[in-house]
């Protein structure tokens, strides 16, 4: 199983692509689990955006990626503002969506590091080509 996280600013665009990749995966055969934050956040009722509560959810999705150890790849689509989170969360593969030069919360545009280790950065909103080529390179690893 790989985990594959998908990253970026709130209203980059992640859950579109998130979407979209599983559906292209899932048609080439591939068995795929998609976790959002929003949907993981509310299950748990932790809508903590405090450093502890951002370390705490990166965890959980960390957690919730390794109890689907039998499919074929796990998405996780959330912000990721934090290294520590990212570092947390382990990604096989990273995928940085760089759509938006601020996201619509300004606490999270105050802590959000732009990664400097990831396997592809989006860089428009077209889930549609980003999903067939990141599919590709997923199969051809």
């Amino acid at each position: 199983m790989k985990r594959i996280l998908v990253m970026g600013l709130p209203g980059a665009g992640k859950t579109t692509l998130s979407i979209a990749l599983k559906h292209k995966l899932e048609k080439l055969g591939k068995y795929v689990i998609w976790f959002n934050a929003d949907f993981v956040r509310k299950e748990f009722n932790d809508w903590d955006f405090s450093h502890e509560g951002r370390i705490r959810q990166s965890i959980r999705m960390r957690e919730l990626a390794d109890d689907a150890s039998l499919c074929d790849f796990v998405i996780c689509d959330f912000v990721a503002p934090l290294v520590e989170m990212r570092t947390n969360f382990g990604a096989d593969y990273t995928v940085w969506v760089d759509t938006l030069s601020e996201g619509r919360f300004e606490d999270t545009n105050k802590v959000f590091v732009k990664p400097e280790k990831y396997n592809i950065r989006v860089d428009t909103q077209d889930a549609k080509l980003w999903s067939r080529i990141i599919a590709k390179e997923l199969l051809h690893e």
